[in-house]
Order: C-alpha cells, then structure tokens, then sequence
C-alpha cells in the first residue's frame, strides 16, 4: 500500500508527517528526517487503533506500505498586514497541493468516523473525573483536562469558520465544554458532507482553506489531543 506523506515544518518548534489519505494518523519529530522515520510506526499504531473502533477497518488487511514523501511546508507567522513575520502573533500552517482535492463521500465518512471515535475515547477516559481532577494544573502545561477538552471544540469551530461552515457564532459557543464539545462535532458531522465534490477553496487571515484541509486537521487534532488528554488522565 503506497502511503502518501507531507511534512510541515516549524509547527511550534517541531515537524510532523502526515498521511495524506489516512487523516489521523501523523508523526511528529524534531526535524522533518525524525518525523519521516517515525511515520510507519505511527501507520502500525492508527491500524491497531482502527481495529479497536470498528470490526470493517479500511486497513484490515495492511500487510506492507511503501513510505513516500510527496510534499513539505514550513510553516510561518505574519503580523496584523499578513505580512510574514517572525514576530507575529498568528501561524500560518500548511496548505499542501494535496488539499486542493475536493473530498470524496467515502473520504467525508472515514473522517469523520476518525474524529468521532477520538472523542469518545475521550469521552470515556473524562467520565469518571471530578471537578477537580478535569480542572487539575500540571507542571509544563497550558492546560488542565478540561482546557484541553475546551481547545479541541474551540479549534473545530475555527477549522469550520474557515469556510463559512460554522453554525453559531463564537461567542455563542457553550460554556460547557462538553457540551461545546457536542456541538462542534455535530456541526462538522453536519456540514462536511455538504462539500463532497466541491471545490471549496477559500482565503481567511492570510490561510488558504479547503474541506480536504479542514478534515485533515480536524482529524489530527482531535486524535492529537486524545492522546494529550491519556497522558495527563495517567498523572492524576
């Protein structure tokens, strides 16, 4: 199986590949060599983690891949003129040739299968914490369990702002993240399928945006931060 990878640069310091056809599953590393190595343990890990979510896993029977390298990015900041920047305050991650591909209807179901499944392990690894275990501080981190949980929505609402496909203004988001959280899933469930075959390509505070780019990162961010919320859930 050949899998397509894309590497972003100097996001928050680091590098990550990402599987361009399998959106979820990406490596990070401390440069881009690091992050390429690193990537066919990461494709043996989203398998493993597919088989435990559904008996009809689209990589049941993943034998061998062929790793290649089709695309890199490094990322940059511009200021208030997005102009690049060094000192700027807003990131401008990456736009791969790849996402101008309008989305599938396959494609859309699979995604959103990945982000969905991702929040209900997330969902039952915060079931059983308390107020106080949910809002614990940790040394190093920005966030408690329950900032985490409130990232995770407030970045789909943005991923889905990008393209006009938010369904309630920001500042009408729910206090509570889970419900917030709730909600934002829904609006990516409900909207997304809307861009099957679409050619929806847009610019928004100096980032190109598209469905195939939005899925993308949806995907990585809400396994990304899944897999956050599991190593802080261990600390408690």
């Amino acid at each position: 199986m050949l899998i397509r990878v894309a590497v972003e640069n100097n996001i928050e310091g680091r590098s990550m590949a990402s599987a361009l056809d399998l959106p979820g599953c990406f490596a990070y590393g401390s440069e881009e060599t690091e992050a390429l190595i690193r990537i066919p343990q990461a494709v043996v890990a989203f398998k493993t983690w597919l088989d435990g979510c559904t008996t009809d896993s689209w990589l049941k029977n993943l034998t061998d891949f062929d790793i290649r390298l089709v695309e890199t990015f490094t990322a940059y900041k511009v200021n208030d003129a997005f102009q690049p920047d060094e000192h700027g305050e807003l990131e401008i991650n990456a736009w791969f040739h790849d996402d101008w591909r309008p989305l599938t209807e396959l494609e859309i179901t699979r995604g959103l299968q990945v982000a969905a499944w991702a929040h209900n392990d997330i969902m039952e690894m915060t079931a059983a914490l308390t107020p106080a275990q949910l809002d614990q501080t940790f040394p190093e981190e920005r966030w408690s369990i329950r900032g985490v949980m409130g990232h995770i929505a407030n970045a789909e609402w943005w991923y889905l702002s990008r393209l006009g496909l938010a369904q309630v203004e920001r500042k009408a988001l729910p206090e509570d993240v889970l419900v917030r959280m709730e909600l934002t899933l829904a609006n990516l469930h409900s909207a997304l399928p809307q861009t099957a075959g679409r050619e929806d390509v847009c610019g928004r505070s100096g980032e190109i945006w598209s469905p195939r780019k939005v899925l993308r990162r949806s995907c990585w961010h809400a396994l990304d931060h899944s897999q956050h919320i599991h190593q802080l859930v261990t600390r408690l």
